[in-house]
């Protein structure tokens, strides 16, 4: 009776073990087709703009910085970008309105509390990606870079400590959204700064 009881607590682990692949295989990896019951619980939230807006204001408030002044969507083209030709300016335009659903930035003169935002975001998972660094500008200031990374996006801290400006800024894109942005429109990008 033993080998019995035995032999169909096996039969009934490998029968699950079957149906839980073939859901696999006929789920497929990304398919769009709706959860099921068991996918449900344990599938985790979408990670959007949303959700990246949402951690970068815990880590401000965590940091004691008032809330709210995260944005979601490209900044806009600075002045100096004014003297760029016509055709430039209209492909820097489509193109804000192409990548802003995959931004999130925040800036602020508050310099002080950086590195608290920076813990505050490592407390809600997103992983340091590469050592930060802190590059010295002669003997006008530093300028500090730093990037961290969770689930598809990526997120640039940059604090600029030179003469009269002492800003920091944080900029979140996602990665295959950036991905599809040629080195031409990246030219761009930097030319709007």
């Amino acid at each position: 009776m033993r080998s019995t009881t035995a032999g169909r607590a096996v039969r009934t682990v490998v029968r699950t073990a079957a149906v839980a692949a073939g859901a696999v295989l006929v789920a497929g990896c990304g398919s769009e087709a709706a959860p099921t019951a068991s996918t449900a619980i344990t599938s985790p939230a979408p990670f959007r703009q949303e959700t990246v807006r949402a951690d970068l204001e815990a880590a401000l408030d965590a940091a004691g910085l008032p809330g709210g002044e995260t944005e979601m969507g490209y900044p806009e083209p600075g002045p100096s970008f004014g003297s760029g030709s016509a055709a430039d300016r209209k492909k820097l335009v489509a193109l804000v309105a192409r990548v802003s659903p995959c931004v999130v930035s925040w800036k602020s003169d508050d310099t002080g509390r950086l590195n608290k935002v920076l813990a505050g975001l490592e407390a809600r998972g997103w992983e340091k990606s590469g050592p930060s660094e802190e590059v010295p500008m002669g003997e006008n200031g530093t300028y500090y870079m730093a990037t961290y990374e969770k689930h598809g996006w990526t997120l640039h801290a940059r604090h600029t400590d030179v003469n009269t400006i002492d800003r920091s800024n944080v900029m979140a894109t996602e990665d295959d959204c950036f991905a599809q942005v040629t080195d031409e429109e990246m030219a761009l990008i930097e030319a709007a700064r």
